[in-house]
């Protein structure tokens, strides 16, 4: 089974525990999993005086990355939508522009999987821009024998 590494972010709210209950509930879907240290950074793409606590996790999954994405959507909308109070969009401003929010849930990449389509671009098309998602990557990525 591939190896699926995400990034879980939070820069509103409790961020430790929006992060935790991500986690939580990504295991009780996927199983099996590892977890890189938290990384707190500066919002990236726009200007908030909230910065994010970032942390990368990596399971196995035998289904199709659209699958992964939409399970992942769930729990970002299911634990979001609880925190945000009903938010439209917790990722998006009404121009369009990144917001503030409680979880973010990206899929950085799939081992072995190189795909874009309008849903979903592997590996993440901003993932070697993002210094939140490299380290975290990489000290998993150390982690894996072989």
């Amino acid at each position: 089974m591939p190896l699926v590494f995400v990034n879980i972010g939070s820069n509103l709210g409790d961020r430790r525990r929006n992060l935790s209950r991500a986690v939580a509930e990504i295991g009780r879907r996927f199983g099996y999993f590892e977890l890189s240290h938290v990384v707190e950074s500066e919002a990236w793409g726009y200007e908030s005086p909230h910065r994010f606590l970032n942390i990368a996790m990596v399971f196995r999954s035998d289904e199709a990355p659209l699958e992964i994405l939409h399970a992942l959507q769930d729990i970002e909308r299911d634990l979001g939508s609880r925190l945000a109070a009903g938010a439209a969009d917790p990722h998006r401003n009404p121009d369009g522009s990144y917001a503030d929010r409680y979880l973010d849930i990206d899929i950085m990449t799939i081992e072995g999987v190189e795909m874009q389509t309008p849903e979903l671009t592997l590996p993440h098309p901003h993932l070697r821009e993002r210094p939140f998602f490299m380290e975290p990557l990489q000290e998993l990525l150390d982690q894996i024998p072989g």
